[in-house]
């Protein structure tokens, strides 16, 4: 599906026709007199006697011409034009955007903060109208902020946490992604993203566990790594290491907080993809292509037409 604001076309690949349809009009219209092969298989005087008779088209002229446009206008239908529907935002809620921000002893530090609030904002971005909730966690998991389509007041929350907004000390992330499952369950959520920002610490197998359920459920489970220059290189790349492979159990992508866009860029792409691919389309966008397709009769009229004797 490729959509433009308000206009989509849910079968773009059917606009490969076009092309074809241009070289076959071509190759109709160039060869010799419109009367192709005919030429040659019939005596010039019988063709001239038939084409006073009125049972030839004109020269140059060629019958299939018609069905070369309707052909064309049945691709442009196939393609699905469509436009969308003014109650879509009723479904908004079959799509969420979850962000889970570590706020742990592990992943508080003055750089590393901002990092992880500048990266949550970007998630939040790429999420656009969507229903986004927002999750901070250490010891425990505490929902911040509940589903919503005001991004706004979302981001004002993200650039308030700090070091203090969790009190349970430790760092659970298992419970982080069990209470966003919980959450998109009784939303009764279809798909979405889920963005875990963290250092990398207390990824465990129950956290592994998690991300594989939220992946079952259509939910994806992308992180970024918010590094800690206190923790030295090895330490960096540990955490990094725990957030790819709990990326990798939840289906999802894996980058730095200092540069988030595959995981953003994967965010924002996957409504398109996945409306595309399914029938949820129908209830986002409304096909003109079936109208369309009727139009491609016209020409096939064209055909029909009284040849002048």
């Amino acid at each position: 599906m490729i959509a433009f604001g308000s206009f989509a076309l849910l079968r773009p690949w059917w606009l490969l026709a076009l092309p074809l349809a241009a070289m076959a009009f071509y190759a109709i219209k160039t060869r010799g007199g419109g009367l192709g092969q005919w030429e040659r298989a019939v005596d010039p005087p019988l063709l001239s006697a038939m084409a006073r008779r009125g049972l030839l088209a004109p020269g140059g002229k060629s019958d299939l011409a018609p069905a070369l446009w309707a052909l064309v206008v049945l691709a442009l239908a196939l393609s699905g034009p469509a436009l969308k529907r003014r109650d879509a935002d009723r479904f908004r809620n079959l799509d969420a955007n979850l962000i889970l921000v570590d706020l742990s002893s592990e992943a508080t530090d003055r750089a590393q903060l901002r990092q992880a609030t500048t990266a949550a904002h970007l998630a939040l971005e790429a999420g656009a109208a969507r229903q986004t909730g927002l999750i901070v966690y250490a010891g425990d998991a505490y929902l911040a902020a509940p589903m919503t389509d005001d991004s706004a007041a979302t981001g004002s929350l993200i650039f308030a946490l700090d070091g203090e907004t969790v009190p349970d000390p430790g760092v659970r992330p298992d419970r982080a992604l069990a209470l966003a499952r919980r959450l998109a369950a009784n939303a009764k959520i279809v798909a979405g993203d889920v963005t875990v920002i963290s250092s990398g610490a207390g990824v465990n197998e129950a956290a592994l566990s998690e991300a594989r359920a939220l992946a079952a459920a259509g939910l994806k489970v992308h992180t970024l790594f918010a590094s800690q220059d206190s923790r030295g290189e090895s330490g960096q790349g540990a955490g990094r290491a725990a957030l790819a492979k709990l990326a990798a159990a939840g289906a999802g992508v894996a980058a730095d907080a200092g540069g988030p866009s595959p995981v953003t860029a994967a965010i924002a792409g996957r409504a398109i993809r996945r409306l595309g691919g399914s029938s949820v389309a129908s209830l986002y966008w409304r096909d003109y292509g079936r109208y369309l397709a009727f139009a491609a009769c016209l020409p096939l009229l064209l055909a029909f037409r009284r040849i002048a004797r």
